[in-house]
């Protein structure tokens, strides 16, 4: 292991550390408990730090001294840029199912919400019916098109890693926020890698909203 691989993973380790502790409901829970007229802008502050954090693994990953693994040529080339321009496409389509505002913190800062969770209902895109995090999907097609050196291994590595435990994080949460809701959506939909067999229907879908079982 060299010394840049080695200081990545940390620099990795320490971001994923710091946002998995902002983003939990126990950090959440304690400033509205302290600071309550801090919550308003806690998610804006939230994804800027996220952000302005996440430029520092990227820009070691992109300068730091790495060995070429792999390169997509000929046909193999067309088809990783064939899936990211699906990816990027898809992450664009289901951006009209989320509320950008309350995304970016910019609806609880107008209204000064001082609630701890989320204040969007449970809902559903049409990419949801086949996996339940479709942008931790969406993001990992990217990540493994590139071509690969051996810092861009580490980060994209590192990456995965995190969305699957982040992913884990995010449900106990989703759970405490919906409960049962969310519980059966979890038993029919797979996690971050849709399956042919298992997905939602429109009339399952439509059963989970009313709280009601498909017929």
């Amino acid at each position: 292991m060299t010394t840049d691989t080695g200081i990545l993973i940390l620099v990795w380790l320490a971001y994923f550390a710091v946002h998995s502790v902002l983003a939990s409901l126990m950090v959440k829970r304690f400033v509205a408990g302290h600071w309550p007229h801090a919550m308003p802008w806690y998610r804006l502050f939230f994804n800027s730090l996220a952000v302005l954090l996440l430029a520092v693994p990227l820009w070691l990953t992109l300068h730091g001294q790495a060995v070429s693994l792999w390169q997509w040529r000929g046909p193999w080339q067309w088809l990783s840029g064939l899936l990211s321009v699906v990816a990027l496409t898809g992450l664009v389509f289901s951006l009209r199912y989320y509320d950008g505002q309350e995304f970016i913190g910019l609806r609880q800062l107008h209204k000064r919400l001082m609630a701890v969770e989320d204040q969007e209902h449970f809902q559903l895109s049409p990419l949801h019916r086949y996996v339940r995090h479709p942008w931790y999907f969406l993001a990992l097609v990217l990540i493994w098109t590139r071509d690969m050196d051996s810092l861009w291994l580490v980060s994209a590595t590192m990456m995965s890693l995190y969305f699957i435990v982040g992913s884990r994080l995010e449900e106990q949460k989703l759970i405490e926020y919906h409960g049962d809701v969310y519980r059966r959506y979890r038993q029919q939909v797979p996690a971050l890698f849709p399956l042919p067999w298992r997905h939602l229907s429109r009339a399952g879908e439509q059963a989970l909203r009313h709280g009601t079982h498909e017929t």
